[in-house]
C-alpha cells in the first residue's frame, strides 16, 4: 500500500527485524522532528493503610519554548492517567484519544501486582503519553503539559479546581446526548460511512483479539506439559543403559523445542497481544467519538427545527445556530483529519505486528 509512505511516525514502533519489508518504508516525522520526548519507566509499590498502588515514573525531554525547563521527572498512578485521559475527552470531544489500559489488563492472563502485569501496564502507559506526544493537537493541551512537569501536589491541587471552560463544553456534549433520539438527519455521508466501517472493523478486531489469546494459551499449554516431558526422559535414560544415549537425546530435543517455543509465545505476548488489544479499545473510542460528533449535529439539527416553527425570536435563534453552524464544521474537520492519522496508523501497526509473527513462526520452525 503506497499510502503507508506518507504515514508519520504515530507511537513507538513495533520492534522488527532489518530483512522485513515494512523497513522499505520511510516515514516523514521521523525522531529528528520531534521536540518532546516521554518515557514511563520504574514502577514503584505504594501500601497504605487505605490501599495499595503502584506509581511509575514520568521523564519528560523537550526543547519546546512553553517548557520552562528542558527535563522533568514525575511520578504518577494509574489514576493520574485516567483524569488526563478525561480532561482531554472534555477539551476534544471529536478526537481520538488514546486508549488506556483498562484497570485489569489482559484479566485472567496476569494477577494484579505481579512483575508481569506492571510491566505490560508500564508499556501500555509509555504508548499513551507517546501517542499523545506526536498527536498535532493533543500535544499542546495545557493538562498534558501539567500532568507531564506539576509535583504531586501541584497536580492534586490542579485537580480540585472547578470546572473551566472546556469542561463545560464537554459537559453540555454530554447533555445533549440525552435529548438526541435515532439517526441525525442531516448527517454527511462521509460520517455515516465511517460509522459502517467501525462497526465491521469493531467485530472482527474482537474476533482476532479473541482468537490471538487461544492460540497463546494453546501455546503456553503445549509448553508446560513439554517443560515436564524433557526430564522424564533423561531421568529415564538413567534406568536404560542401553538406549541411554537416545534417551538424552531425546530429552535435549525437548529442551530445544520447549525454548523455542518460549520465544514464540514472547513474540505474541510483546508484539501481538497487546496491538490487537489496544485497537479492541480504539474501536470502542472510535464510536464513541462518532456519536459525540452526531450529537453536536443534533443539537444543530434541534435549533433549526425551533427557528422553522417560531415566529418570534429569530434573530436570537440565527445567533445560536450560526454558533451551532461553525460548532459543527469545526468538529467535522477535526474527526476528518484525525480519521485519515488514525487508519494509515492502524494500518502500520497492523501490518508492523503480523509481519513481525510471520517472521517469529519462520524462526520456531527453523529452530
Amino acid at each position: 500500500d503506497p499510502s503507508l509512505a506518507e504515514v508519520n511516525s504515530f507511537s513507538p514502533s513495533v520492534p522488527i527485524s532489518p530483512s522485513s519489508m515494512i523497513n522499505q518504508y520511510k516515514f516523514e516525522d521521523g525522531p529528528e522532528l520531534r521536540d518532546l520526548f516521554i518515557t514511563v519507566d520504574d514502577p514503584e509499590s505504594h501500601i497504605t493503610a487505605i490501599e495499595t498502588f503502584i506509581t511509575y515514573r514520568v521523564v519528560t525531554k523537550t526543547t519546546r519554548g512553553e517548557f520552562d525547563s528542558s527535563e522533568y521527572e514525575v511520578r504518577r498512578r494509574y489514576q493520574d492517567f485516567l483524569w488526563l485521559k478525561s480532561k482531554l475527552e472534555e477539551a476534544h470531544p471529536t478526537l481520538i484519544i488514546p486508549p488506556l489500559p483498562e484497570k485489569f489488563i489482559m484479566k485472567g492472563m496476569v494477577e494484579r501486582f505481579s512483575d508481569e502485569f506492571i510491566e505490560t501496564r508500564r508499556k501500555a502507559l509509555h504508548k499513551f503519553l507517546n501517542r499523545i506526544a506526536d498527536h498535532p493537537t493533543l500535544t499542546f493541551n495545557e493538562d498534558f503539559k501539567i500532568f507531564l512537569t506539576a509535583q504531586a501536589w501541584e497536580l492534586s491541587s490542579h485537580k480540585k479546581q472547578g470546572p473551566g471552560l472546556l469542561s463545560r463544553m464537554g459537559q453540555t456534549v454530554r447533555a445533549v446526548a440525552s435529548s438526541v433520539r435515532g439517526a441525525v438527519k442531516n448527517r454527511p455521508e462521509m460520517f455515516t460511512e465511517m460509522n459502517n466501517y467501525m462497526e465491521t472493523f469493531s467485530q472482527k478486531i474482537n474476533l482476532l483479539d479473541k482468537i490471538a489469546h487461544r492460540i497463546y494459551k494453546e501455546e503456553r499449554d503445549y509448553f508446560n506439559e513439554m517443560k515436564e516431558y524433557g526430564p522424564i526422559h533423561t531421568l529415564w535414560s538413567a534406568s536404560e543403559e542401553d538406549i541411554a544415549d537416545s534417551l538424552k537425546g531425546i530429552a535435549s530435543c525437548i529442551d530445544r523445542c520447549c525454548k523455542a517455543t518460549e520465544k514464540r509465545m514472547a513474540g505474541l505476548s510483546e508484539h501481538l497481544l497487546p496491538i490487537l488489544h489496544e485497537y479492541v479499545l480504539y474501536s470502542e473510542i472510535l464510536m464513541g467519538v462518532l456519536k459525540r460528533r452526531d450529537q453536536i449535529q443534533g443539537e444543530l439539527d434541534s435549533k433549526v427545527d425551533a427557528l422553522a416553527s417560531k415566529k418570534t425570536e429569530k434573530d436570537l435563534f440565527s445567533e445560536e445556530i450560526g454558533k451551532l453552524e461553525d460548532k459543527v464544521e469545526r468538529a467535522n474537520n477535526a474527526l476528518k483529519a484525525d480519521w485519515d492519522r488514525w487508519k494509515q496508523n492502524m494500518q502500520w501497526d497492523m501490518r508492523s505486528s503480523f509481519t513481525n509473527v510471520a517472521e517469529n513462526n519462520l524462526r520456531y520452525y527453523e529452530e
